[in-house]
């Protein structure tokens, strides 16, 4: 029995030909399709060169398990969430990597109506019945039908905005050469269509498997250059980059500058609270005093949620919220099956740029200036635990609010951080907030203060 090292805390992902291949995919499929037994399920791929190869064995193996497969072709992973919901199907698969390195990929397994699968609630199941190959043989094989989405898919995004409210605008579009480009030209087509005034400039729209800006990950630091070029250079009131599977979308103001995550679930809690007072906003422990000021301001409940999308969805499903935002850029929506969408968050900005009146940049800049925030820093350590018991121990006597609800969250009244292992790579992850009225120090001397018991 062959060990299989791509199953993750939320997903599947490893590094191709020892940890992930196409045989590996066939006894995947083979192995969702017997566990769960669903009659139909939709399928697709980013645009990785491996995806499509990979999307294919576990196709086959799915047909081999008597499960009927709708293949949506290249898509993002949202547009499989969508597909799991919207259609008559009992689940599907996205292949991806998202911004993982070129020679990585991976498998986002949903349920019926889109409920993610996880390493609690069936991702376990799959790995030792793809494992073991234990496999059962069916009277009769599945069969596969192409199917494009894309019409559809537009019709819903459309249905977040109010196409005579939308005020004339300019937006940078970075798809980053992944598979955002194709639902960006069809909403530019149907924005054209209902003479919506918004112009889009869009870079890197190709989507090309070799990458040849680099791999479409806007958080790092270095990937932000193109778009905030494009945002100057054509005097646009927006930018918006996408990852490669293009369920983050990540906001530049009309000066070019970077918009933290953490920002962006202000905003949007803001859009819907304005509309919808009292309703429930889930967001993740990372960074919170923002979320909750703001929450709290326009009369909503906020609800704390572990980090990572399988426990976001379950919270909000058992809460019934509207919304629920994370730092790291994922944003989740009742009405699009509590998934996270990178296509939802940018056309709620517009409405709120529309309906306003106000930049992008005047509309968060009260936000950042009360609570300024580290953005997240991630370092390589031998061991995360120690690490993670060093900081604990040298801040013991300074009598912190402890919460463990995500790694450790450390709260002095006026500063906080959070420090918690990456549950997809060796990483340890530290986050930083502050109350600038309580709080002359910046946030870099907090942060050269942790870097220090960190690397020290």
């Amino acid at each position: 029995m062959t060990k299989l090292t791509c199953f993750k805390a939320y997903d599947i992902r490893g590094k191709l030909g020892t940890e992930l291949n196409e045989e590996i995919a066939y006894k995947i499929g083979r192995a969702y399709g017997q566990i769960y037994q669903p009659k139909s399920v939709v399928i697709g791929c980013d645009i990785r060169l491996s995806s499509e190869p990979l999307k294919q064995a576990t196709i086959k193996g799915l047909n081999d398990a008597g499960i009927n497969v709708l293949d949506l072709g290249m898509t993002g992973t949202e547009e499989i969430y969508f597909g799991a919901f919207h259609l008559d199907v009992q689940g599907g698969i996205e292949i991806t990597a998202s911004h993982n390195p070129i020679d990585y990929n991976g498998m986002k397994l949903v349920r019926e109506n889109a409920r993610p699968i996880s390493a609690d609630t069936g991702l376990k199941e799959i790995q030792v019945l793809a494992e073991a190959e234990n496999f059962t043989e069916v009277a009769e094989k599945g069969i596969t039908q192409n199917y494009n989405i894309l019409p559809e898919f537009i019709e819903h995004l459309m249905s977040y905005i109010d196409p005579a409210q939308i005020s004339p605008m300019k937006l940078v579009m970075n798809a980053g050469n992944g598979a955002a480009g194709h639902v960006v030209d069809a909403i530019e087509e149907k924005f054209k269509q209902l003479h919506i005034p918004v112009e889009f400039i869009k870079i890197n729209n190709e989507a090309d498997g070799t990458f040849p800006n680099g791999i479409p990950n806007p958080i790092l630091i270095e990937n932000r250059d193109s778009t905030r070029n494009a945002v100057i250079q054509h005097q646009a009131d927006m930018g918006i980059a996408w990852d490669g599977d293009f369920d983050r979308c990540f906001l530049f103001d009309e000066k070019g500058q970077f918009i933290e995550g953490y920002y962006i679930v202000g905003l949007l809690a803001q859009a819907f609270l304005l509309k919808q007072p009292g309703e429930k906003i889930v967001h993740d422990p990372r960074l919170v005093w923002n979320t909750l000021d703001v929450v709290e301001q326009y009369q909503g409940i906020a609800v704390q949620s572990k980090s990572g999308h399988a426990f976001i969805k379950d919270v909000m499903r058992e809460h019934n919220a509207v919304y629920g935002g994370e730092m790291s850029a994922h944003h989740y929506f009742r009405d699009f099956a509590y998934c996270d969408s990178g296509m939802i968050p940018w056309l709620l900005a517009v409405v709120v740029l529309s309906e306003t009146k106000q930049s992008l940049s005047s509309l968060v800049e009260d936000m950042i200036a009360k609570f300024p925030c580290s953005g997240e820093i991630n370092f390589k350590v031998a061991d995360t635990q120690t690490t993670i018991q060093k900081i604990f121990d040298h801040y013991a006597d300074q009598k912190p609010v402890i919460d463990y609800a995500d790694g450790v969250s450390l709260d002095f009244a006026v500063w906080r951080l959070n420090i918690r292992a990456s549950n997809t790579e060796p990483l340890l992850r530290l986050n930083i907030e502050s109350r600038r009225d309580q709080n002359p120090k910046s946030i870099q001397t907090y942060v050269d203060e942790v870097t220090q018991l960190i690397e020290g």
